[in-house]
């Protein structure tokens, strides 16, 4: 059986920190953080037991931070060239090294990582890391790379603005970085950069503005730019070798699946180089790709990519729908342009890039959302991701530092989550240190105590049930999908479709208004037809709810339907 992939992202800076100060731009001893050892057997089964079956670990690899760990020997990063006091962890100063914010032990921290997989597999999901490949820190440097790797840059030759093969950054020979901001940052020293290197951004002159991505350089894969984007692949560029290298380090610690942030800046030649190469050593490796560019996805899924971000298609209809900004046929709209490569679409209503569904930028409440997660979860047989915090409700709504009030969870500062102190983490990451079933692997205490998981109401237990039916129900990971909405577009605010796997048959209705209705739903002849279903009487279980009905399939008779606002039914039909 193929089980389908329900992705939990959690930005394990903030998971588990349960101090309630929120100091905005304040220190980790100000506002705390999150442990890679909270993280203990009980609260990865209680994921597990949400439907979850990956988890991506958000923040693992060593970023620039202006937090001082120089007595551990780690560079100091300077705060001009650092987004916030804790820094964003997509500007990486070491791909071999693990995020010392996130040890308890920091001289310990990549060992505790690796409990951490560890533990993780032991409760039946798989894990998942970023892999950062297009921009590195400014300040990149190396210190637990293993033995005879070269670093990044170490070879470069910075008088020259491009080297097809060698140079692992683009420079601006004779010019020195001169961005919009102050280069001293409050320091006696300025931040200085000469020759300047090219921003992350594809910013390829000495002075980003403040919308560029300042605090990172861009990796050099063999594409000259200056030139109208010329790729020289052969021989092997030295970055394509360096790259692969890193991500062989991360597989062998264990981890299942790359989430590749900002892939479709990398060129596509790498990544069907690189990806087989992985596979070579790690079959069951796979690799998702955050792609925003809609004619670019069936070549970046032909250069091994398992899964890619269905963003600007799904997600962006999904969300106007949510807010009444389109009608759902939009969300008919948007699969009919995947559909190809349906499978391979991965469909979400929050990340970390986004605006909370809670938030006042979107919907307002999470409740609103329902209709939405029902459908992007069940509706197709590729990944459904979700954000932690998406399932209490999690509004994004603080004013936490350099983040500002976004909407968003901070990546940038030192936080936890803005819900009651009492409700501040989904299952109470305490009473269960068990970390080292058996073995003494971890010290310290958890950042709570309590071992009880707070009662958060209704919406966490309809994520609950939404995600495991999407786990468990043959009708979504192996069965077709029919899109009934063709022949009901009275229904504006409304959306349904059938799946069909065997005899196993389910009906999903969802409706996206404020306001509760019965539907007269036409199930079209070529429905019957297409999936093979046969007119007759059927018991149909919601399994939302658990109540019963009778449905009955004929064609050319309406099937009454009754709606929650907000709501959504899922029947079984037996």
């Amino acid at each position: 059986m193929s089980d389908k992939i329900v992705i939990y992202q959690i930005f394990t800076r903030l998971y588990g920190n349960n101090c309630t100060a929120r100091i905005p731009n304040g220190s980790i001893e100000d506002n705390g953080c999150g442990k890679l050892n909270h993280f203990t057997p009980k609260v990865l089964r209680q994921i597990r037991q949400m439907g979850v079956s990956h988890v991506w670990y958000t923040g693992i690899i060593r970023h620039a931070t202006t937090t001082d760990y120089t007595r551990y020997g780690l560079p100091r990063q300077h705060p001009a060239v650092v987004k916030g006091r804790a820094g964003s962890p997509y500007a990486i100063v070491d791909y071999y090294d693990v995020d010392p914010d996130l040890a308890e032990d920091v001289e310990q921290r990549m060992q505790e990582f690796e409990r951490l997989v560890s533990r993780t597999h032991r409760a039946g999901l798989k894990v998942v890391i970023d892999f950062v490949p297009n921009h590195v820190a400014r300040q990149y440097h190396s210190v637990a790379r293993p033995e005879g790797v070269r670093d990044l840059g170490e070879d470069d030759n910075p008088e020259v603005g491009f080297d097809p093969q060698k140079n692992n950054f683009y420079y601006c020979p004779g010019q020195t970085f001169t961005p919009y901001f102050d280069l001293y940052h409050g320091e006696r020293e300025p931040y200085t950069e000469t020759p300047a290197k090219a921003t992350g951004n594809d910013c390829f002159h000495n002075a980003p503005g403040r919308n560029d991505w300042y605090e990172t350089v861009k990796l050099n894969y063999g594409v000259d730019y200056y030139a109208g984007h010329v790729g020289h692949f052969q021989p092997t560029p030295d970055t394509w070798t360096k790259m692969l290298h890193i991500l062989l380090f991360w597989a062998q610690k264990g981890v299942d699946a790359f989430r590749c942030d900002m892939a479709e800046m990398v060129p596509a030649e790498f990544w069907a180089w690189a990806t087989a190469r992985v596979r070579e050593a790690y079959p069951e490796v796979r690799f998702i790709g955050e792609v925003y560019n809609p004619a670019e996805y069936r070549r970046y899924i032909a250069s091994g990519f398992d899964y890619l971000y269905d963003k600007v298609g799904m997600y962006d209809a999904m969300r106007d729908v949510i807010c009444h900004r389109r009608t759902s046929e939009a969300i008919t709209q948007a699969w009919q342009q995947t559909d190809d490569i349906r499978d391979h679409m991965l469909y979400f209503l929050e990340n970390h890039d986004e605006q909370r569904l809670a938030s006042d930028f979107f919907a307002g409440s999470g409740e609103k959302g329902v209709p939405g997660l029902v459908v992007s979860a069940l509706m197709q047989k590729g990944p459904f991701m979700l954000y932690f915090g998406q399932e209490w409700g999690e509004r994004g709504m603080d004013a936490e530092g350099f983040s500002g009030r976004d909407g968003r969870t901070t990546i940038f500062d030192y936080w936890s989550l803005s819900m009651p102190p009492t409700l501040t983490l989904p299952p109470k990451l305490g009473g269960d240190r068990g970390l080292n079933e058996g073995k003494n692997e971890d010290k310290g205490q958890d950042a709570c105590s309590d071992p009880q998981p707070p009662n958060l109401g209704g919406l966490q237990e309809v994520y609950s049930r939404v995600l495991n039916i999407a786990r468990t129900e043959k009708c979504v990971s192996q069965g077709q999908m029919f899109d009934v909405m063709y022949a009901n577009r009275q229904y504006a605010r409304q959306y349904a479709f059938l799946r069909k796997a065997g005899k196993d048959v389910m009906l999903v209705v969802a409706n996206f208004d404020d306001q509760p209705l019965t539907m007269q739903l036409c199930i079209p002849d070529h429905a019957y037809d297409y999936l093979e279903m046969q007119e007759r009487a059927y018991r149909a279980e919601d399994l939302l709810s658990g109540e019963e009905r009778s449905l009955v399939l004929i064609k050319g008779t309406p099937v009454e339907v009754s709606l929650e606002a907000r709501g959504a039914v899922v029947y079984k039909l037996r």
